[in-house]
């Protein structure tokens, strides 16, 4: 099972056959001591930090739904926080969340406060972390397309009730389920199977508050059997926000992940 340097991240094997990955970036709040080093904030702060901006209980969604599919999905997970590095992010000026100082590698928070110093140096960083969880991604992927002949990238995330103000887009709606798209690599009846799966919880909404879906470089906008979608769940409906304990809705959501993930195996 591939691991990066500083066991940053873990490929948990799934069936043979199965083209499904599922990717869990942000749900770890860990981070080795010299990162923490670099990071400005107190002990106190930094935990009302990851409080917000971890994706909490999303590895342990994504452990239950593979548990309970009939085809055992892949599951790609992130063991560090994002504050070390996002790899979700473009890691150069492509990335729009360099405007408000998120890009690859944070130096502002959730709240718009300096994370780390001015003239941080992004690139030991990324290539550190971001680099080889990137080159494991594509692995992972193209493994599945040589088994399966496609693959089907399903990110993990959730989000908080309240807008944060470091949310570029984050006037629109927000509803229980929000499912991000890419024009290229999502397409309409992978959406469809989305809906149906996440039905029964108050309701479904598309790229709002946030959209997109994660798809590693190699493969971006030139091979269309890769799909994508990523699935963005309210915090409310399933924890007690930020950073709380889980609550009842945390197996029925992995129940209807679940469902989702059989859909398209």
């Amino acid at each position: 099972m591939p691991r990066a340097t500083d066991a940053s991240f873990d490929l948990l094997p799934g069936a043979d056959d199965s083209p499904v990955i599922l990717h869990v970036p942000h749900g770890a709040r860990e981070m080795p001591a010299d990162v923490r080093e670099g990071i400005l904030l107190d002990d106190t702060a930094l935990a009302r930090e990851l409080d917000h901006i971890t994706d909490a209980h999303t590895g342990e969604l994504a452990d239950l739904a593979a548990k309970a599919a009939a085809v055992t999905p892949w599951r790609f997970v992130n063991r560090l926080s994002r504050l070390v590095v996002d790899p979700e992010r473009f890691p150069d000026d492509r990335e729009e969340m360099l405007a408000v100082g998120m890009g690859a590698v944070y130096t502002r928070t959730t709240h718009r406060e300096v994370l780390r110093g001015a003239g941080t140096d992004p690139e030991p960083l990324l290539r550190r972390y971001f680099h080889p969880y990137a080159r494991a991604m594509t692995a992972a992927v193209a493994d599945r397309l040589a088994a399966a002949g496609r693959a089907v990238v399903l990110d993990v995330h959730s989000y908080p009730t309240s807008r944060l103000p470091y949310e570029l887009h984050g006037e629109g709606p927000r509803p229980p389920v929000c499912l991000g798209t890419d024009s290229f690599h999502t397409p309409p009846e992978l959406l469809a199977r989305a809906r149906e799966a996440f039905a029964g919880f108050g309701g479904t909404g598309v790229d709002s508050p946030f959209s997109g879906a994660y798809v590693p470089l190699e493969f971006y906008g030139s091979q269309p059997r890769v799909t994508a979608l990523m699935v963005e769940i309210r915090r409310d409906a399933y924890m007690t926000e930020p950073g709380g304990a889980a609550g009842p809705g945390l197996p029925r959501l992995a129940s209807a992940l679940a469902a989702l993930v059989d859909a398209v195996s």
